[in-house]
């Protein structure tokens, strides 16, 4: 068969998008050569999906069909293949009617029914069209296909129906709404919620470069799987030995007895994408990538990583990584680590994302320090495709997790960040340090999607989205500690009870340094006051109206007082309604909590937080104090503005930045003028 060049393709109608079930598919428009391909997607289906297609028998498409159905203008007519693999799974197409309104139709393999493709790829020819000025669509579908009729409803459209000749024919707006902005971001949170989900509760696990020698990369990722206690099934992949430390090998994982969701490759950098290729024949959804030598090694690297995420999308498979340090699960139904981290890690409900690999062993040795278990825990490495945000739509729905902690070293998408956060915040609080939060600076070799914002723009965010934004890994577990364990203040009035004068003062002075209010004046115990006398005045600032929050000062006397002061919190600290944390001087700096028994053999709820300064303990429930206040503000609404027109607006903001890059180069920030910036507020009603 031959064809005409294809001329004007829209590669920017090219996307990866997660299925339903968490795996990737591949979106683009269909070209002249994809005959061949369509011919074989034609005959893999049911005479029942022919049907419906084409509301008559049709079991092979003419060379004819094919030649009009691959050639399109991407203007009036314009088709869409999804694709895993290289094999097409779906096509969608719409064709002008008139100006405005364009013929729409479907049609999905039959072994890729109920994924939600369907409503992907209406949602994505709706974009196409919507550049095209197209503003409604038009589509005609036999009553008995419920599965299509239920589509354009499940993608937020609100279609008008009528019969003729026993056809349902459709007609519905395509602008978006409210409606179907957020089934579309409902969509996509299932979709990678249910792939990070895969990766972290996988049913079979398979160590690509397993190794019999001790110390070795491939060695440590087996015994860390093995002594976690992996729940599912574990394989290692090898291309000689029959068994390693117990574990049954395999020369390749799709020779390996199946399912495997998650493979953790260890190879030479440029042998990962054979062992993609593999691990896409086995079905698996996503892979661990341990090994480095990729953009963190040079422009070589960067080259060699870009096509690891082109080969991993074309397979269908999620990657973490790569240069890894790993993941893990504690939860007793999967006990998965497949890290790089000793099996030291307390069981908890904290949801941990680092993008940085050699940090995850101290931040989660910090942790155990402070008595803080982990539920889930991701390394991300070089982040090329697995994302916080992906981790965040997954510990939305994880009922194992109910704190998030990230420790960021560039935010690749802070727009999605900032919805998906906001959303996430208000449920389960998010506590971040981001490295280079001044300088906008990335570490030493890092090479991985950074953040263009200013600095100043991304603190904005945060504020905006609820994520309690900290200074350093210090603050970051301080923070940590007193959401653990603690309520939250319903207020900025801080009750200050004390052994000292001198430490009243200076955390009056905090309070006011942090936006906080002392409640009345600082009680001051005497130095030989007892642990009664500490109870009742602990006692009386809960049960006070006027205070929020308590800070209880103590400078020992004697050998043995801060052991009785915590005798007396804990008592107090279990039922408490209002935060209570202490400030304990002269203390050994190891102790970090006064613990109430809690499950896991950790500190429980009611376990008060131990500081050694004033300050830190100030900064700590001032954060708190923010959060608080930001979850009681309404949420408000988003209106349906007439007369705005965002399509001009994004055409004007192309231009701009086409301008830019064509002087300043791709990833360069520069100042608008006046008049683009006048330009662009005009499409929204807003007149300087």
């Amino acid at each position: 068969m031959t064809s005409e060049p294809v001329t004007g393709y829209p590669e920017h109608w090219e996307a990866d998008v997660i299925l339903r079930d968490g795996r990737i598919c591949h979106i683009r428009p269909i070209r002249p050569e994809d005959q061949e391909a369509l011919a074989a997607f034609h005959e893999s289906l049911s005479p029942e999906t022919v049907y419906y297609r084409f509301f008559a028998p049709y079991p092979r498409l003419t060379e004819k069909d094919l030649l009009r159905f691959t050639n399109v203008d991407y203007v009036d007519r314009v088709a869409l293949v999804a694709e895993i693999a290289g094999e097409i799974i779906g096509v969608g197409r719409y064709d002008r009617i008139d100006r405005v309104e364009a013929e729409i139709a479907f049609v999905i393999s039959d072994e890729h029914q109920g994924r939600g493709l369907g409503s992907i790829l209406l949602e994505h020819l709706a974009v196409a069209a919507r550049e095209r000025a197209i503003t409604r669509f038009e589509a005609e579908v036999l009553p008995s296909n419920r599965r299509m009729l239920a589509t354009f409803e499940e993608a937020g459209y609100k279609p008008t129906s009528s019969m003729d000749e026993g056809v349902v024919k459709l007609h519905f707006d395509i602008s978006p709404t409210q409606s179907s902005r957020e089934v579309m971001q409902a969509r996509e949170h299932r979709g990678e919620a249910r792939s990070i989900a895969a990766l972290l509760a996988p049913r079979g696990v398979a160590l690509v470069g397993a190794s019999r020698r001790e110390g070795t990369i491939g060695n440590i990722l087996l015994h860390n799987l093995k002594d976690a206690g992996f729940t599912g099934q574990l394989v290692a992949i090898h291309p000689e030995a029959e068994i390693i430390e117990g574990v049954a090998c395999f020369p390749s994982v799709s020779s390996a007895p199946g399912p495997i969701d998650l493979a953790v490759i260890a190879l030479p950098a440029e042998q990962v994408l054979d062992a993609i290729s593999d691990c896409g024949r086995a079905g698996v959804m996503g892979a661990v990538v341990v090994s480095a030598g990729f953009a963190e090694a040079g422009p070589d690297g960067r080259a060699l990583q870009q096509r690891l995420i082109q080969h991993a999308r074309a397979n269908g498979l999620r990657i973490i990584g790569p240069n890894a340090l790993g993941i893990m699960n504690t939860d007793p139904h999967v006990q998965l680590n497949a890290s790089l981290i000793p099996p030291e890690v307390l069981r908890g409900r904290i949801g941990f994302f680092a993008q940085s690999g050699a940090l995850g062993v101290s931040l989660l040795k910090t942790a155990r320090d402070r008595g803080l278990g982990v539920s889930t825990f991701v390394s991300a490495g070089n982040r090329a495709d697995v994302s916080a945000n992906d981790l965040l739509q997954y510990w939305e729905d994880d009922d194992a997790t109910n704190l998030v902690l990230l420790y960021l070293e560039s935010i690749g998408n802070p727009r999605k960040f900032a919805r998906v956060a906001r959303r996430l915040g208000a449920r389960k609080p998010i506590v971040a340090v981001r490295s280079g939060r001044s300088s906008q600076s990335l570490p030493l070799g890092h090479t991985v999607r950074r953040t263009a914002l200013p600095a100043q723009a991304i603190d904005a965010m945060f504020e905006q989205a609820g994520v309690m934004q900290v200074d350093s890994l210090t603050e970051l577990f301080d923070v940590a500690s007193l959401l653990t364990f603690q309520p939250l203040p319903r207020g900025r009035r801080v009750a200050v009870i004390g052994n000292t004068d001198a430490l009243g003062v200076l955390t009056a002075d905090a309070c006011e340094t942090n936006g906080l209010d002392v409640a009345g004046d600082p009680v001051l115990l005497s130095h030989t006051a007892d642990v009664a006398q500490l109870r009742e005045a602990v006692a009386a600032a809960i049960a006070n109206p006027d205070s929020d929050a308590v800070i209880v000062l103590h400078v020992p006397v004697m050998r043995g007082d801060n052991l009785s002061v915590g005798d007396a919190l804990r008592d107090l600290a279990e039922d408490s309604t209002k935060p209570i944390l202490t400030v304990l001087m002269a203390e050994d700096h190891d102790r970090r909590v006064i613990e109430v028994p809690g499950p896991h053999g950790l500190p429980g709820r009611g376990s008060v937080p131990v500081f050694h300064e004033v300050e830190p303990a100030v900064k700590a429930l001032s954060t708190l104090v923010s959060y608080s206040r930001w979850l009681d503000t309404p949420r408000g609404t988003v209106p349906e503005l007439p007369d705005v027109s965002p399509r001009r607006a994004r055409m004007v903001i192309q231009e701009v930045r086409d301008k830019a890059v064509s002087v300043h180069g791709e990833h360069s920030l520069v100042p608008m003028d006046n008049q683009d910036l006048q330009r662009i507020l005009e499409c929204y009603g807003i007149h300087l």
